[in-house]
C-alpha cells in the first residue's frame, strides 16, 4: 500500500535489476513521481510506470548538476502535489547517499516518509568480483570509507588508524583519489604487497575487476583508465578474487546482444540474457494489438488451433467480453503450436490436447495428419495473427481438412532509432515479424551481412536469411531453450 503525499526513499542497489528489493519494486510500480540519480540502473528505470512523472537529478560522484538543496526542495514540492513520490537512489540511501539530509528537509516540511534499504555497492560489487568482504582466516572487520573529496582538497582520513584496524577497507567514490589513498596507507605502514582490487561498474554487465598490490594500485587505475562508479578494496581477502570468481565466469559475460521483440517479450528475453552475464540493449521492433472480430459459432468446430501465446490471450479476452468462459470450449479439442502457447492456456484451466515436437505451424499440421488426430470429418478454427505464416493452412488444405482462419490480433512495427545491429555480438529474433520490424527501421541500403542473427525457429531464420544476415537457429523454439543454446554457443566458441 502506498500513501498520497508521502515520500519513499528507496535504495535501488548497485545496478543489477535483480538486486532491487521486492518492496522497492512494488513502490516503484505504484509511484506517481520518481526522482532518481544517474547511477540507478537503466533496467530499474524501465520499471517506472509509463504515466509517472520522471525527474532526473543527475547525481553521481563528482558531478551534481542539481544541488542537494534543490533536490530537497523538489521532494517537498512533489509530495505537496499529492501523489506518492519515490526517491530512487543508487546503492543504499544512508551509505554516503545523503539520504539523511533529504529526510531532514521532509521532516521540517511536515512530509511523511518511509525508507526502504538498498544493497550497498560496497558489499555487492565486491561479491560480484569474487571477493568476500570478511573471512575468518583473513580479517575480523570491514570498514566502508568515502573516497570523495572536495575539489582541490585532500582526503581527511586517519591512515594510521585504518592500518591498525587490520580489516577489509572498502573505499566508495574513490577513483580520483586512488593514488592518495594508496600513498596514505603506505606511509602509515601498510605492507606494500597488501592485496588490493578495483571494481568498475560493479554488478553490471560492463563490470571490470583488477586485482593488484597496494603499491601498484595507482598505476593499475591509471593504466586501465578506470572510471566512476568504482570501488577500491584493500585487504587480504582480495587474494581470493580469482578463486571465488563467478560473475566473469558466466557464459555470456562480455558479450553484447540486441533484443528485438514486443516490449513485454523483449524484457523477458533480456532478463534471461543478463542472468547469463550478457550486456543487453532492448529495441522492441513490434507491438501486438488485439483486433475486433465477429465472434464465431464455436459449436460448428471440432478443434481450435492456437498459433501463439498472444493469440490465446486475445481470444480468451474476447471470450470473456462475450460473457462466456472456458466452458464455452467444452467438447472442442485444443491444439497448440508450441510449448509456450500451451502454457498460455493453463491459467484459463485449459490443457492442449496436442503440441508438436517441432514448434511451427507446418509441423503442427503434418503431425496432426500423421497421427490421425484430424480427418475429413473435422472442421478446425485457426486462431492467429492478421499476417501469419501460410504453411499451416496450406498443409491442411492439401489434405482436404476443412478449416477457417480467425484473425484475433495484429502485429505492428515500432520505430527503432540510434541502434546499429552490427555493433553487437548478435541480434536475437523470435519471429519473422521482428526481422521485418528491424529491417523497416534500418532501410533498404543497410548491409545485413554484418548482422549475426540468432533465431528461435526456421520460419524466423528464413526471414533473416532473406535479408542477408548470418543466421543460426535454436534447436528448440522456446525462450528458455534459446537461452540455453546461446550459453552453449558461447562456451563452444571460447573452448
Amino acid at each position: 500500500m502506498v500513501a498520497a503525499g508521502k515520500v519513499y526513499l528507496v535504495g535501488a542497489g548497485p545496478g543489477d535489476k535483480g538486486l532491487l528489493t521486492q518492496r522497492g519494486a512494488a513502490l516503484l510500480a505504484a509511484a506517481q513521481t520518481v526522482v532518481y540519480d544517474r547511477l540507478v540502473g537503466a533496467d530499474i528505470l524501465a520499471m517506472i510506470p509509463a504515466g509517472a512523472k520522471r525527474i532526473d537529478v543527475g547525481k553521481r560522484a563528482g558531478d551534481h548538476p542539481v544541488p542537494q538543496w534543490r533536490i530537497n526542495q523538489i521532494l517537498v514540492e512533489q509530495a505537496q502535489n499529492g501523489g506518492p513520490v519515490v526517491r530512487l537512489k543508487g546503492g543504499d540511501s544512508f551509505v554516503f547517499g545523503r539520504g539523511g539530509e533529504e529526510l531532514e528537509a521532509l521532516r521540517e516540511a511536515g512530509i511523511a516518509f518511509e525508507v526502504v534499504p538498498g544493497i550497498t555497492s560496497a558489499i555487492a560489487a565486491a561479491t560480484y568480483a569474487g571477493i568476500p568482504v570478511t573471512h575468518r582466516d583473513f580479517c575480523s572487520s570491514l570498514h566502508i570509507i568515502t573516497g570523495h573529496r572536495r575539489q582541490d582538497q585532500q582526503l581527511q582520513l586517519d591512515y594510521p588508524a585504518l592500518v591498525r584496524l587490520g580489516g577489509t577497507l572498502l573505499f566508495l567514490m574513490s577513483v580520483a583519489s586512488a593514488g592518495e589513498i594508496a600513498e596514505g596507507l603506505l606511509r602509515a605502514g601498510m605492507d606494500p604487497q597488501m592485496p588490493a582490487a578495483v571494481v568498475e561498474n560493479g554488478t553490471r554487465p560492463q563490470q571490470r575487476r583488477f586485482v593488484t598490490a597496494l603499491c601498484r594500485l595507482k598505476d593499475t587505475v591509471q593504466k586501465n583508465a578506470v572510471q566512476s562508479p568504482a570501488l577500491i578494496i584493500v585487504g587480504r581477502v582480495c587474494a581470493l578474487a580469482d578463486e571465488f570468481d563467478w560473475f566473469d565466469a558466466l557464459p555470456l559475460k562480455g558479450r553484447r546482444f540486441l533484443v528485438t521483440r514486443s516490449r513485454d517479450g523483449a524484457q523477458k528475453m533480456a532478463d534471461g540474457l543478463r542472468q547469463l552475464g550478457a550486456d543487453v540493449v532492448c529495441a522492441p521492433t513490434i507491438e501486438t494489438r488485439p483486433l475486433e472480430f465477429l465472434w464465431p459459432d464455436l459449436s460448428r468446430y471440432t478443434a481450435l488451433v492456437f498459433t501463439s501465446a498472444v493469440g490465446v490471450e486475445a481470444f480468451m479476452e474476447r471470450l470473456w467480453q462475450q460473457r462466456q468462459d472456458a466452458r464455452a470450449l467444452f467438447g472442442r479439442r485444443l491444439f497448440a503450436v508450441g510449448r509456450q502457447t500451451a502454457a498460455a492456456l493453463r491459467p484459463y484451466g485449459l490443457r492442449a490436447d496436442f503440441v508438436p515436437s517441432r514448434y511451427s505451424g507446418q509441423d503442427l499440421a503434418k503431425q496432426l495428419l500423421e497421427q490421425r488426430l484430424v480427418g475429413p470429418e473435422d472442421d478446425l478454427l485457426l486462431i492467429q495473427a492478421r499476417v501469419a505464416a501460410p504453411q499451416l493452412g496450406q498443409v491442411l488444405t492439401a489434405a482436404g481438412i476443412a478449416h477457417k482462419k480467425l484473425d484475433v490480433y495484429e502485429t505492428v512495427q515500432l520505430p527503432v532509432t540510434g541502434v546499429d545491429p552490427a555493433a553487437f555480438d548478435a541480434v536475437t529474433f523470435t519471429s519473422a515479424s521482428c526481422v521485418r520490424g528491424l529491417m523497416a527501421a534500418l532501410g533498404d541500403t543497410y548491409d545485413c551481412r554484418a548482422i549475426r542473427a540468432l533465431c528461435i525457429g526456421p520460419q524466423t531464420a528464413r526471414a533473416a536469411a532473406a535479408c542477408g544476415m548470418r543466421v543460426e537457429v535454436s534447436p528448440e523454439a522456446t525462450i528458455p531453450a534459446m537461452l540455453r543454446w546461446m550459453g552453449e554457443l558461447a562456451y563452444d566458441e571460447r573452448t
